[in-house]
């Protein structure tokens, strides 16, 4: 009961904070330079036939005016129309969401597989070669562009070495994908039995999750290090060390302590990838949600632009509720 009070608590306030962010991204994408109707209608249309496009998109009225009715719909579950796709935006939504969702869970759990142990073992050993390097490589990855890094990669491993496929996607195009279940290309081709597919769309995976997940490694490994290391010197660990615990028991009772800040930091990358992925997407040709709302930005589709934002502000904030339930877990301590 306590928990199902406190998610209804938490959940009350989504209400206001994604009213805020609704608004706020409506009148941001009309501050953009140029008008959607005259990028539709093209460069050498009329000003009778722009201004019939105008009001057919309802951008004839007072902005106000339009934030409501946009706010109605959104209500009633309609996020709008895209003026270039001709079709709903939360169809083209629900369609390219499975590939940045797979690609972003794949990358934050290749980010922990690496980062979480370089934490652990530089906070036990500071002063080891091994440690010294494992900072100096959290500066360097905590420094670098991650579609520049995407683009080394694309030029190192397949127009040099052509180790993996083209960045055209997330198959080639002469594969035949599986019946989409779970909309995970992975999942759904050992599900269907499809080792073509597999083994492609795993090949397809290696870079993109490369990209996010060396770059995400850097800020694991250092909260990891900093929270282990904190821990390491508090006065319970002191007292279980005289107390002749073993090392690994210790460790474990070290690594538990700091399990909520190292959460908070994963639940924080996480959140943020599926605004963060979409230069990589780019890069990629991913085909996700983040080279849509690329597309979306260069061609002025407002309603594209808002319903991306709404649905990445959506999932942020499960994200962020998850890891507060996590810490109860973790940390009988915490009271909600």
């Amino acid at each position: 009961m306590r928990i199902a009070k406190y998610l209804g608590k938490r959940l009350l306030t989504f209400i206001p904070l994604l009213i805020g962010v609704i608004l706020v991204v409506f009148v941001l994408v009309r501050l953009l330079p140029g008008d959607p109707a005259t990028r539709l209608a093209g460069n050498f249309a009329y000003g009778d036939t722009i201004a019939a496009l105008r009001e057919s998109m309802g951008l004839d009225k007072p902005i106000w005016q339009q934030f409501f009715i946009y706010l109605g719909n959104v209500l009633q579950g309609n996020l709008g129309e895209s003026w270039f796709t001709n079709k709903p935006i939360l169809d083209d939504l629900i369609v390219r969401f499975p590939a940045t969702l797979e690609l972003i869970t794949l990358s934050i759990l290749f980010s922990i597989a690496i980062g979480v142990p370089l934490g652990i073992v530089a906070a036990i050993k500071p002063k080891s070669i091994f440690s010294r390097i494992s900072t100096g490589y959290g500066f360097f990855a905590g420094s670098i562009a991650d579609f520049w890094f995407g683009l080394m990669l694309v030029f190192v491993f397949f127009t040099t070495l052509n180790w993996f496929p083209a960045p055209i996607g997330r198959l080639d195009l002469t594969i035949t994908p599986p019946l989409q279940i779970t909309g995970f290309l992975v999942i759904d081709s050992l599900l269907a039995g499809n080792w073509n597919a597999l083994m492609n769309s795993i090949a397809h995976l290696a870079l993109p999750v490369l990209t996010l997940g060396l770059i995400n490694v850097a800020p694991i490994m250092k909260m990891t290090l900093s929270s282990m290391k904190e821990v390491m010197e508090s006065d319970f660990i002191n007292h279980a060390k005289v107390l002749g615990l073993s090392d690994k028991k210790v460790m474990r009772y070290a690594l538990r302590n700091s399990l909520p800040s190292i959460v908070t930091i994963l639940g924080v990358i996480y959140g943020s990838l599926l605004g963060g992925a979409v230069l990589v997407e780019t890069v990629f040709g991913w085909g996700g949600l983040g080279q849509y709302v690329t597309q979306a930005l260069v061609n002025k589709d407002y309603s594209a632009i808002q319903g991306f934002v709404l649905v990445a502000t959506i999932f942020s904030l499960f994200i962020y509720l998850f890891v507060d339930l996590i810490y109860m877990i973790f940390d009988p301590r915490i009271k909600f």
